[in-house]
């Protein structure tokens, strides 16, 4: 698929990504097949015994998204509905399909405390964090110490853990019968929202949406500019107010547009701010308190967009933000300028908002529906379809 050949192509390529990291780890310890123990008696096959899924960790149960209202004639275009899946017996996951593929002669490791504690630094040092990535391996490790296991195994494993933590959070935008529907757009400086509402707005559109952008924006002529541009190429008109104007107004006078032209979708850029500027998050609140006076249930979508390279940092993020805006959904950005995917996965395990889409790229159409199968085997350096 499109989006894994560009995860392939940008997501983790350095050097350090998690795949060659795990080979490494097993490397490091590798025993001859003769040295090695193990509690099973070997068989006359020279293949690996098959790892189990990974078991549930406990902890709490992911947050699920608002879908009361979703309207079913019109699926969100950003992810689209996700086709009537086969019986679990005939459908093999992500980990079925996976293992079994290990070569005699690849280098093999007993599975310790050791390895563990090797492989719990790994996925810290890949913004994983540590209650994630303590969960993570202790999962790996469950009824497999002291197995021999290759660096593919434990790839494989991680990358079906990860796929289970992702798997409630991979949602697309919710879309409601009211007209307009707003979207709140919100981040910090940089975080990639003008081009994100550019994106959405052209996918949106090609869905046969129509489409409204408020510049929201309205302390740099420059981000008005910019947005002026992303409107232009995805044939949706940009309402605008003179530099140095209340954003909380123009979103109320863009409401009001919007209700009058009959929009489907109104969606507010804002002005980037930092999480921890307490007026220019209380300017937020007001943006928000203004547009609840015009429509109660307003805004309908509170997208938070994050950068990916800020690492940890998108955990502060989002504790603010939900408090002051309400957070409905997610959109991660620059996950090609990064060799760290893994706050995403933090960012799931921790708070279990939707992940409507993430950013590989500055094109137009580089924002893809967020496929956690996808996204776990780019992660760890799995092949497509191996």
């Amino acid at each position: 698929m499109a989006l894994f050949s560009k995860l392939k192509e940008r997501l983790l390529k350095s050097s350090s990504r998690l795949g060659k990291e795990v080979d490494a780890i097993v490397e490091e310890g590798a025993v001859a097949p003769e040295q090695a123990p193990d509690p099973a008696p070997e068989t006359a096959s020279p293949a690996a015994p098959a790892a189990q899924p990974a078991e549930r960790a406990p902890g709490p149960e992911p947050i699920e998204a608002p879908v009361a209202g979703a309207s079913t004639s019109a699926p969100a275009p950003i992810v689209p509905s996700a086709p009537a899946e086969a019986p679990e017996a005939s459908r093999p996951g992500l980990l079925g399909r996976l293992m079994g593929r290990t070569k005699p002669s690849e280098p093999r490791r007993v599975l310790d405390d050791d390895m563990l504690e090797s492989l719990e630094e790994m996925l810290i040092a890949s913004d994983m964090g540590v209650d994630t990535a303590l969960r993570v391996t202790a999962n790996i490790a469950e009824g497999r110490m002291g197995r021999r296991v290759s660096g593919r195994e434990i790839r494989e494993l991680l990358a079906a853990e990860i796929a289970r933590v992702m798997e409630p959070v991979a949602r697309p935008m919710p879309l409601y019968p009211s007209k307009p529907q707003v979207v709140l757009v919100v981040g910090v400086n940089g975080s990639g929202k003008t081009t994100t509402i550019g994106k959405l707005a052209s996918q949106f559109r090609a869905a046969g949406k129509s489409v409204v952008i408020a510049a929201g924006d309205t302390f740099r002529a420059a981000a008005v500019e910019q947005l002026q541009v992303w409107g232009d190429r995805a044939g949706v008109p940009v309402l605008t107010a003179p530099e140095g104007s209340d954003p909380a107004s123009l979103a109320f006078d863009a409401m009001t547009k919007a209700e009058a032209d009959g929009a489907d979708l109104l969606m507010i850029d804002t002005a980037g701010r930092l999480q921890n500027r307490a007026d220019l998050m209380e300017e937020l609140a007001k943006i928000v308190r203004v547009i609840r006076k015009k429509d109660p249930n307003a805004p309908h979508n509170t997208l938070l967009v994050l950068d990916a390279t800020t690492g940890q940092n998108a955990l502060s993020q989002v504790e603010t933000f939900r408090q002051l805006a309400d957070v409905s959904g997610l959109v991660m950005t620059k996950l090609d300028g990064t060799a760290k995917g893994g706050v995403l996965v933090a960012l799931a395990d921790k708070f279990g908002l939707p992940i409507h889409a993430i950013g590989v790229g500055e094109q137009i159409d580089d924002l893809s529906p967020f496929d956690p199968e996808e996204f776990a085997a780019a992660l760890t350096g799995l092949e497509e379809g191996a």
